[in-house]
């Protein structure tokens, strides 16, 4: 059902999109097609992804989720860079992080949890996820802050880009360890694993995949330029500040299809896989497209260093702190889900009163 609401969203969206940047229409109207395209398109990515995963085999397939998983939110950034809005880029990964943590993990907890009284998902994945993610978010978000009060902006930029440099080794590092030498060794059912790995059937072939991811990233590569364009009028005319749009709206768009995914498999009951979207994800944004963000940005005309404000730093710290009380005993369910669901409410009300 779901795929034939993206096959017809794209098959409207595109040409819709083409036609209203064209014969220049209203930037309200063109900021919906817009933001209902790239929820369709970032679907296509998504299925393409998961096909070559399963063709290509399960370390090519993670290095593969791992580079595609947040395509789309990271070619909204870049084009948000090239505009130099510095402030919606660093909110959109802010609201990654909390929508990720909170919502997705939040829905899926509270879903899934409605149909079972209780679920179960790898504890060790868990541990080993709550490291990083204090690491990722707590330390490296934390510390550019903390420091950058005594310090000038390049001496800002040059920490920043020193940290985002140890992130993406670490998250490299990260994948090297999950997907290489210790691959299975923190599992009760690795024959289980093995065997489900091996019965996976692809959605698509391998030839129909890369062609669809390519034109998918094309297509969202263009969209997401003209969607750039569209933020000052819509902020101006429902008040949304830069803060607002970036938190919630494009950190929203941006991972949308991914968010649907997570909760269809904690209906499925399948939950060590939503919890790998939601917390897997959180650790791409923070240890992957942030950096790489802050790397990017120096090609720009305005360089972004890795300093959030302290509304948004809190935020994140408390989203990662309460995601891993939930979460390191590895099961969940509803009144949980709900809990982390009521977090990013307030968060959010927070976000848009401020």
């Amino acid at each position: 059902m779901m795929n034939k609401i993206f096959i017809i969203l794209v098959i409207i969206g595109l040409p819709l999109s083409v036609i209203g940047s064209l014969l220049h229409w209203s930037a309200v109207i063109m900021f919906a097609i817009y933001c209902l395209t790239i929820i369709a398109l970032a679907g296509f990515i998504g299925r393409a992804t998961e096909s070559l995963a399963i063709v290509m085999g399960p370390r090519i397939g993670g290095l593969m989720n791992a580079t595609f998983g947040n395509a789309v939110e990271l070619i909204i950034s870049i084009f948000s860079l090239k505009a130099g809005l510095i402030g919606i880029v660093l909110a959109s990964l802010t609201g990654s992080v909390l929508g990720n943590l909170l919502l997705v993990a939040g829905l899926s907890f509270f879903v899934g949890g409605l149909k079972y009284k209780r679920q179960s998902f790898d504890v060790y994945d868990a541990r080993h996820n709550s490291g990083l993610l204090i690491f990722a978010v707590v330390v490296a978000f934390v510390i550019p802050e903390v420091f950058s009060a005594s310090m000038n902006e390049t001496d800002t930029m040059i920490l920043s880009i020193g940290i985002s440099i140890i992130l993406i080794l670490l998250y490299i590092a990260a994948l090297v360890f999950k997907l290489v030498t210790h691959r299975g060794v923190y599992t009760n059912n690795n024959e289980d694993v093995e065997k489900k790995q091996e019965e996976e059937v692809p959605e698509w072939g391998k030839i129909k995949s890369i062609i669809v991811l390519a034109a998918s990233t094309i297509s969202v590569a263009y969209v997401s330029e003209n969607l750039v364009h569209t933020f000052e009028v819509v902020g101006d005319t429902f008040g949304w500040t830069e803060l607002f749009i970036g938190v919630i709206i494009v950190a929203i768009v941006g991972n949308a299809a991914e968010h649907g995914s997570a909760v269809i498999m904690a209906y499925k009951n399948k939950m060590d896989v939503a919890v790998e979207i939601a917390v897997g994800s959180t650790l791409q944004v923070a240890m992957f497209v942030a950096p790489v963000l802050v790397l990017l940005s120096l090609f720009f005309t305005t360089s972004m260093p890795l300093v959030f404000t302290w509304a948004e730093l809190i935020s994140m710290v408390t989203a990662v702190l309460l995601m891993i009380r939930i979460s390191v005993d590895g099961d969940s369910n509803w009144f949980e889900g709900l809990v982390l669901l009521a977090a990013y409410v307030i968060m959010g009300i927070g976000f848009y009163l401020l």
